[in-house]
């Protein structure tokens, strides 16, 4: 199969970073971008091409795409995985903490897919995969803005995959379970910090507890190369599905939702402040 130019974002560490070395090693060219620079002499010492970005940064973003097409006069894959999370009670959070979820979860990546689908739809071909989870489809205590950002970066994925199919594009969603990255790793001090004294202290301690056992040191979580080698089959499949649900409890959690009723499923999931 012919290489294919490839952007991930938030290639520094965790998911972006395993995707970007998983595409070299298959024989891409791959641009690697993040904030963290220093963090991605990996990604170049495996011939890998690295980009300083900040995906709120319009200027960033816009001189990160025309790098790439200036640089191999194409683009063919856009990974958009740099995300953040936020985790604390609805009455706790911030409205201002709310909207950066947004920007950085849902408003740059609709940027970087604004700022490729030109060269795409030129070219005829595309393929852009949105890093989702799989609180794309659920939602659980005390992480309401992170599920809010996840589940409308998949309505807008499903609309985005059904504009661009007559230009030869695809658009793929990747659903991750839970993933050992740093991703989680300010999770239980978060919850505590934002919600630990307050009305919803009970709840924020148990889900930080949980958090700390789920990725401590006997860890069930799945490593962030499973999700890399996902993004990866779907990129160089020639039939993609629309969705991907990949690693640790991800499709049984998929499941539980899509068949409980919702009362049901609640009582499930907040069976943490026990």
């Amino acid at each position: 199969m012919a290489a294919k130019v490839c952007l991930v974002t938030g290639a520094s560490s965790g998911i972006g970073h395993a995707t970007a070395l998983e595409l070299l090693r298959a024989g891409h060219t791959v641009y690697g971008a993040a904030r963290r620079v220093r963090k991605m002499d990996a990604l170049r010492a495996a011939g890998g091409r690295v980009l300083a970005l900040d995906v709120t940064d319009e200027e960033a973003l816009t001189r990160a795409v025309s790098t790439i097409v200036e640089e191999q006069h194409r683009i063919d894959v856009l990974v958009n995985n740099a995300g953040i999370g936020l985790h604390g009670a609805i009455e706790d959070v911030s409205l201002e903490q709310a909207r950066t979820q947004f920007e950085v979860n849902v408003f740059a990546p609709a940027r970087l897919v604004q700022l490729v689908l030109p060269h795409m739809r030129e070219q005829g071909s595309g393929t852009i995969v949105n890093v989702s989870s799989i609180g794309g489809e659920i939602a659980l205590p005390l992480g309401a803005w992170y599920y809010a950002s996840k589940h409308a970066l998949e309505a807008y994925s499903d609309t985005l995959r059904q504009e661009v199919k007559p230009f030869g594009v695809d658009v793929v969603l990747i659903q991750p379970g839970i993933i050992q990255t740093e991703f989680e790793d300010g999770t239980a001090q978060e919850l505590r910090d934002i919600s630990g004294r307050g009305a919803y202290r009970a709840v924020a301690e148990a889900m930080a507890r949980r958090a700390e056992t789920q990725l401590g040191a006997n860890t069930k979580a799945s490593p962030p190369t499973v999700v890399a080698n996902i993004i990866r089959k779907a990129i160089e499949s020639p039939t993609t599905k629309p969705r991907y649900a990949v690693g640790y409890l991800a499709r049984t959690l998929l499941l539980l939702n899509r068949l409980l009723p919702d009362r049901t499923f609640d009582r499930l999931v907040t069976r943490t402040r026990d």
